[in-house]
């Protein structure tokens, strides 16, 4: 699946108060099974063949705390920037959750949030449920629901009840979430992660950094994701 450069930087997301946007855009396939062989048959075109410089110190934190799992002094970090409806994130997924099993304490997983609109009409949305259900401590619980899930929802008309009903299957008080769903601080969040994302010059989802350098989208298949952490993991004498 190729990726596709996005050329819209999306205004208004956050309204008149925080006056800003969102840099985002991409091809808008429908999400096949999600899968952890699929994606390395993906068709794919590498950026850039030279090495890949490490994240400049310089690029915006994005949103503070960073949703992660894994602790904060493992030696390897692989960062991604993903979009719930974006069908090769929906093939990532499985395989991250597989590296960090393998890995356990020795890979730290970083999401930030780069919802494609209006490529994928419900990424936003989305985004913002993950984003309400982290305020009450279930980022990863929604996180897992939304990728696990994404053929049935990015079908449907109007997602929001889906959403709605995954906050009920985890527990978290509805109303709260609802009003936590539109609220500055979520939508702060994802403007901050967008904004990190641009300063790294991030095009399409997903886009995955591991300690500081962009891993190429061809080496997100599992096998070649493995031998790239466990390289790293060898350099640093782990």
């Amino acid at each position: 699946m190729k990726r596709t450069l996005p050329f819209l930087i999306i205004l208004g997301v956050l309204g008149v108060t925080l006056g800003a946007g969102l840099y985002l855009t991409r091809s808008g396939d429908s999400p096949g099974p999600a899968n952890a062989t699929s994606i390395t048959n993906s068709a794919v075109t590498s950026a850039s063949p030279g090495p890949v410089p490490k994240v400049s110190n310089s690029a915006n934190p994005g949103a503070q705390p960073a949703h992660a799992i894994g602790p904060e002094d493992a030696p390897v970090t692989l960062e991604e920037f993903g979009d719930f409806e974006c069908p090769p994130c929906g093939l990532l997924h499985p395989v991250l959750k597989a590296m960090e099993k393998e890995f356990g304490p020795r890979l730290r997983v970083v999401f930030r949030e780069f919802p494609l609109v209006p490529t994928h009409p419900h990424a936003l949305n989305a985004a913002r449920s993950a984003e309400a259900a982290g305020l009450q401590g279930k980022f990863w619980e929604m996180h897992d629901l939304l990728y696990e899930n994404q053929k049935t929802w990015h079908a449907e008309f109007d997602a929001r009840p889906t959403f709605e009903g995954y906050a009920k299957r985890l527990g978290l008080d509805l109303e709260r979430f609802k009003r936590d769903f539109g609220s500055q601080a979520v939508e702060q969040r994802i403007f901050l992660d967008g904004k990190r994302a641009h300063d790294l010059g991030v095009k399409g989802t997903p886009t995955a950094f591991l300690n500081g350098r962009e891993v190429p989208f061809e080496s997100l298949a599992p096998d070649k994701l493995r031998a790239l952490i466990n390289a790293e993991l060898t350099s640093l004498g782990k």
